[in-house]
C-alpha cells in the first residue's frame, strides 16, 4: 500500500481532543514502532488534555509533554502532514461535516464511551479512563497487525470498519 520505510500517518478524532483521541495518539505513537505516526484533534477542541488522561498517560509511563488540544482546522492545510488514516473515537465527530483531507486517507469510526463523561468517585473515573485506555489499545493492536500492504482499498476499508464495530466485554456490561 506504501513505502514500508516511510511511516503512515494515523489521525485520531474526537470533538474535545481531550480524552479518548488524545490517549489514541499515546498508544499508537509508542506501540507503532515507527511504522505510525499518530495525531490527534478535535471539531471543537477543549483546548487542554483532560487531568484524568495525563494522570493515566503518565502512570504508564508514556511521555505526555507533547500533549495539547487541538483543532482539525490543523491539519486540513496545506502544509499539514498527508494522512493515510483518520479514525473518529466520538460519536458527535463522526456525525459532524469532516474537513477535506489532503491525499484521501482511509477512514472509520471507532466510537466508544467518553471517559471524561463519567461521574462517580474518583476510582470510578480512572476505571472509565483505563477501559477507554484498554478498547483503544485492543482496536489499535489489531489495525497495526493488519497486513496492510496485502489488502486491497475495499477489504482494507472493511477491516478497518470491523474494528470500530468490536464490542469490549465492558461495553456488554
Amino acid at each position: 500500500m506504501t513505502d514500508d520505510a516511510k511511516p503512515l500517518n494515523v489521525l485520531f478524532l474526537c470533538t474535545g481532543n481531550s480524552a479518548r483521541s488524545i490517549i489514541a495518539e499515546a498508544i499508537m505513537n509508542r506501540e507503532g514502532r515507527g511504522r505510525f505516526r499518530a495525531f490527534s484533534a478535535g471539531s471543537h477542541p477543549r483546548g487542554q488534555v483532560n487531568a484524568n488522561a495525563i494522570v493515566l498517560l503518565r502512570g504508564l509511563h508514556y511521555d505526555v509533554s507533547t500533549m495539547r488540544s487541538k483543532s482539525w482546522d490543523e491539519f486540513a492545510a496545506p502544509d499539514a502532514p498527508r494522512l493515510d488514516f483518520v479514525f473518529t473515537v466520538c460519536d458527535d465527530a463522526a456525525a459532524e461535516v469532516c474537513p477535506i483531507w489532503p491525499g484521501q486517507p482511509m477512514t472509520a469510526h471507532w466510537g466508544m464511551p467518553d471517559p471524561a463523561a463519567a461521574i462517580g468517585s474518583p476510582a470510578e473515573i480512572a476505571l472509565a479512563f483505563a477501559d477507554a485506555y484498554r478498547m483503544l489499545n485492543n482496536r489499535i493492536d489489531v489495525f497495526m497487525n493488519l497486513p496492510l500492504a496485502a489488502l486491497d482499498r475495499l477489504s482494507l476499508q472493511r477491516r478497518l470498519d470491523e474494528i470500530g464495530q468490536r464490542r469490549e466485554a465492558a461495553q456488554k456490561a
